[in-house]
């Protein structure tokens, strides 16, 4: 017998939200682990925010928001607003009830802006990384570093001086011919982008470079750290981070042949630090000698370190950091940060359901 195709315009449900997410869904340890987190942050949160006035979003739930735009790369904040309306997955996650009333774009956007700073992002990437020490080497690490396309075009691109082609009448500028130089030009949307291309033969972009420090037993970052496009970003980022690596040990570090300098090698050496940077002899003798070629240790970083690239994949395709949409060095590097937190949590995820 055929059933009826009955209508309705509204419904009364005496189900809640977490009754209907599946105890077994990927989001459950993930939201178990952001709840003890935001919880140990609050005394931090309420730093930033007024005793008196109209309360604004609470910051729990805007970084909840946000880890969800990164899980399921949604890609802005206008379709985030508008999954929560009705994604039920969505408003458990964030700890809204089924019939709340979700705030508009504008408003979420105005009140994420209090959150856009350092402190906040390296705080939460400390506390996850907390969680994930048993997984973690203290011995082995891989450095790397990657372009992240800046939200700006090649024609915001223009001369300091503002003596270049003047723009034409749809505000357009004909910079063919003209050599452009990051000394001579500058983006006028985003002054802190640098004009830069990571590799011979490849295109040059505005954009900004991300480093990570990687442990290479699971893959988890153990550092982030943004900075401006520049031939020496990567091996003075690699400097700052190996700085950070706690001594007591001698430790290894792995890294591609951009990393393969006497200086660099030089000043990891005096660290403690054994340099397992792949060998650059193009043309040129390797700063990485068979003392240190000759151990099984040395091939074994080298397949390992290629794991990094997982990571930025992560980052850049799910995360959608391949073109970031913030502007200024600062916000991107926040979102770079806590955007690197959230591969840590999906990563120590897995980890704990394999144990």
């Amino acid at each position: 017998m055929r059933g009826d195709d009955n209508q309705q315009e509204g419904i009364f449900s005496y189900i809640s939200p977490e009754k209907r997410v599946p105890a077994d869904h990927p989001l459950r340890p993930i939201r178990k682990m952001v709840d003890e987190i935001l919880k140990e942050m609050s005394p931090q949160f309420a730093k930033l925010y007024s005793d008196v006035g109209r309360p604004s979003i609470a910051p729990e739930r805007l970084l909840r928001s946000l880890l969800l735009q990164i899980f399921y790369s949604v890609r802005s904040e206008r379709m985030l607003i508008e999954q929560l309306q009705y994604n039920l997955l969505f408003r458990w996650f964030v700890g809204m009830e089924m019939d709340e009333v979700v705030w508009n774009h504008a408003v979420f956007s105005k009140n994420r802006e209090r959150l856009l700073n350092e402190e906040i992002a390296e705080g939460f990437f400390q506390r996850v990384l907390e969680r994930a020490k048993p997984h973690m080497s203290d011995e082995h690490f891989t450095v790397d570093g990657t372009l992240i396309e800046a939200w700006a075009s090649q024609k915001s691109f223009r001369r300091k001086d503002s003596k270049g082609n003047p723009p034409g009448a749809g505000g357009e500028v004909d910079f063919h011919g003209e050599k452009r130089k990051n000394q001579t030009h500058e983006s006028t949307t985003d002054p802190d982008a640098r004009l830069f291309k990571k590799s011979k033969g490849s295109e040059a972009k505005l954009g900004y470079l991300g480093h990570v420090l990687m442990e290479n037993r699971n893959g988890l970052l153990v550092q982030t750290f943004l900075t401006e496009a520049n031939g020496r970003a990567e091996r003075d980022a690699a400097m700052l981070m190996a700085e950070t690596i706690p001594g007591g040990k001698r430790v290894t570090l792995a890294g591609d042949k951009n990393y393969d300098t006497r200086e660099l090698v030089r000043e990891l050496r005096g660290m403690n630090i054994t340099p397992h940077v792949a060998q650059n002899d193009t043309n040129r003798k390797s700063a990485v000698d068979e003392r240190t070629t000759r151990h099984t240790g040395y091939e074994i970083s080298q397949r390992k370190r290629k794991r990094v690239e997982q990571s930025f994949g992560w980052m850049k395709m799910v995360g959608m950091l391949k073109k970031v949409k913030l502007r200024g060095i600062d916000k991107v590097g926040w979102l770079f940060t806590f955007t690197g937190a959230a591969y840590n949590l999906c990563r120590l995820r897995n980890l704990m359901a394999r144990a």
